[in-house]
């Protein structure tokens, strides 16, 4: 009887041992306490595996674009574009020296340094100057005004091609070259009074407006027909220079001419209009002054006759 139990309890141990499941052996490296060494439970793609290894290294050693340049240098801001009417410098470098100043002048400093570029405008007023700086060759307007200048020279004005305005208010000029303002193809306005001229120098037939009131022209400081051929010349102003006649003939264009306090002493009654037709009319003369002079004006009652306007002056 005890044979046959020793072998009973022995089968069921034996069953017993068998029923309980039996785990993997589990191997720990000692360096990675979270990484098992044990056999994948499902296969692995070894090159799958590796493609995934080359793309992760892609995106570990290399940065995207916009990275790189966030890295590389701080984002470039673009300025805006500086509007039409916003004043600029004169860009010299074209001119008879060279920077963007301009070129040098006499006392050893650019133009647009002495005096003040904007755009291309050129203002050089009460610099103590003594002589026609040097200007950009782009220079469309010139103030020069309350200065010291002595003399106009041939080239001081050469080559300035876009030259439209020269104002020299105010100086000592006493001599003007004869070359001076005639070969300046765009001349429009030229401002010379308040200053010591005794003759006026050729001038250019693109001129609208000629101020040379207060100098010392005289009775032989403008030529005969000095402004015959400005058909352009709309606005002459000869006040103050000691003038004893009207210089003739007058453009058809003129609307303004001022000749007060001077010397003239006659009219002719072709001085304005033409005797020999009747039916000429001068529409665009308003503005007639002689003021200022010893002439009796109703003395030459047919030289108004084609005027709009009679002349301001002495009707006695």
């Amino acid at each position: 009887m005890q044979p046959f139990v020793g072998v009973f309890l022995g089968l069921f141990l034996f069953g017993t041992v068998g029923a309980v499941p039996l785990t993997e052996a589990v191997i720990y490296d000692s360096d990675f306490y979270d990484t098992l060494l044990g056999e994948p439970s499902h296969p692995v793609d070894y090159n799958e595996n590796k493609q995934a290894d080359q793309l992760e290294t892609g995106i570990d050693t290399a940065l995207p674009s916009a990275s790189q340049e966030s890295y590389s240098s701080a984002p470039l801001i673009e300025e805006p574009e500086e509007e039409a009417s916003t004043p600029k410098l004169i860009d010299g470098s074209a001119a008879q020296g060279s920077g963007v100043l301009g070129p040098q002048t006499q006392d050893g400093l650019p133009t647009c340094l002495q005096c003040t570029c904007l755009g291309t405008t050129v203002y050089c007023d009460d610099r103590e100057l003594n002589a026609i700086p040097p200007l950009p060759k782009r220079t469309t307007y010139f103030y020069s005004r309350y200065n010291r200048i002595r003399k106009i020279n041939r080239n001081d004005f050469a080559h300035l091609s876009n030259l439209k305005r020269i104002d020299l208010t105010a100086n000592f000029i006493s001599e003007i070259h004869e070359d001076a303002f005639w070969r300046l193809p765009q001349l429009e306005e030229l401002v010379l009074r308040d200053n010591r001229i005794r003759q006026l120098p050729e001038l250019p037939p693109t001129l609208k407006f000629i101020d040379v009131s207060k100098n010392r022209l005289g009775r032989k400081g403008i030529r005969n027909e000095a402004f015959k051929d400005l058909h352009d010349l709309q606005h002459l102003y000869i006040t103050d220079n000691n003038l004893d006649h009207i210089p003739l003939p007058l453009p058809e264009r003129l609307q303004a001419l001022h000749l007060q306090n001077n010397n003239i002493q006659e009219m002719h009654e072709d001085t304005f209009c033409k005797m020999k037709d009747l039916t000429y009319v001068r529409r665009a003369l308003e503005d007639i002054r002689l003021d200022g002079n010893p002439i009796n004006l109703s003395r030459t009652p047919y030289a108004y006759m084609c005027l709009p306007r009679l002349p301001v002056g002495n009707l006695i």
